[in-house]
């Protein structure tokens, strides 16, 4: 489902989309450092080169830059944890890319890569839960804490004054296809 925004927001959420790019994209950079399973590096890989394109895209749609860094952001070095972080920001960005296609259809592409790149990620986590043990305990540990997070994220992500009327419902809403997400992947206790 798609929540339906005004054109009045469509800059709004260009520019976060913007932010959530670039920080993909430094997230997913980092990410290769880590020891990974066999196959995640080559999807990672190609998802590196998948959001540096986004990134360029929404440069140019916005006629600005993304701010560059000069280092990697620290990311877990444990498989499991890392897993449930990108897992989690991937479904974010995934209901961002709704809103965004919501506004600007001609970008349903940048939706499916956002699909793709949230399944990939959620048969990543399904694999750890469904062996158990304490990598399935460290994920389910590492999923609570990074939904206790969420709300400021999101919070953040909709800051801009042309979301005010829509900002409450539009939060309750994000937070609640993530829960119903993280529900059914085993995260959360029903």
């Amino acid at each position: 489902m798609t929540y339906p925004l005004p054109s009045s927001c469509e800059r709004a959420i260009l520019e976060q989309f913007l932010k959530a790019e670039a920080m993909a994209l430094w997230a997913v950079r980092s990410a290769q450092t880590q020891d990974v399973p066999p196959g995640v590096l080559q999807f990672l890989r190609r998802h590196e080169e998948e959001e540096a394109q986004h990134l360029k895209q929404f440069e140019q749609l916005l006629g600005t830059s993304s701010h560059g860094k000069t280092a990697l952001p620290r990311m877990p070095s444990q498989w499991r944890v890392l897993a449930v972080q990108l897992y989690g920001y991937e479904t974010l960005g995934l209901e961002f890319a709704k809103l965004l296609v919501g506004l600007r259809p001609d970008l349903t592409s940048i939706l499916k890569d956002e699909e793709e790149h949230v399944g990939f990620f959620e048969h990543a986590v399904h694999t750890i839960l469904v062996h158990g043990g304490p990598a399935a305990d460290g994920a389910r540990q590492a999923a609570q804490a990074w939904r206790r997070r969420l709300p400021r994220t999101v919070d953040r992500y909709l800051q801009d004054e042309s979301l005010a009327p829509f900002r409450d419902e539009l939060r309750r809403h994000i937070l609640d296809v993530i829960d119903a997400r993280f529900l059914v992947v085993g995260f959360l206790a029903r």
